[in-house]
């Protein structure tokens, strides 16, 4: 069973923070579903991705291409789903399901609180996921690293 993870970023912006944790994923052997809402938006963080040096190349294409199978980590958006995934990152307020949490090896989902309507879907999607038996964990960014302020639900991992 897999458990979810949400982020609130308090100090760097996603396109700052999401290759850190992308290669990390990528370093547990993770095949990652980058998830977002709009198609402009995960356009524009393809190209944050590719022109992100600090962190070197994160291998990643967009969905809908004829390698779609073969990236270790696909950008989609709503009504989209990468195959065989083993990590879903959601981002700008996508959705994530109680049956993808417990298939998942790890479900994140990144929130800024300075965009409106990210936080009420992080609490919300919470709410959903723990009250569907699933563990959840919350980091906030403290200092240049996270601090876990709550865990709640399901079977700790």
């Amino acid at each position: 069973m897999g458990a979810a993870f949400f982020y609130q970023l308090t100090e760097d912006p996603l396109e700052v923070t999401l290759p850190v944790l992308l290669g990390k994923g990528l370093g547990a052997g993770w095949r990652i579903e980058l998830r977002g809402t709009d198609p402009e938006a995960m356009t524009r963080l393809d190209l944050a991705l590719w022109e992100h040096p600090k962190d070197g190349f994160l291998p990643h294409g967009l969905a809908g291409g004829a390698h779609d199978a073969d990236q270790p980590i696909l950008l989609t958006h709503s009504g989209m789903a990468a195959a065989d995934c083993s990590c879903v990152v959601a981002v700008h307020g996508a959705g994530v399901s109680v049956e993808e949490v417990n298939a998942m090896a790890r479900v994140m989902v990144l929130f800024d609180p300075g965009r409106a309507d990210e936080l009420p879907k992080a609490r919300q999607l919470w709410k959903h996921l723990v009250d569907g038996g699933c563990s959840a964990q919350y980091w906030a960014q403290d200092g240049g690293g996270w601090t876990k302020k709550s865990e709640s639900g399901g079977q700790q991992t």
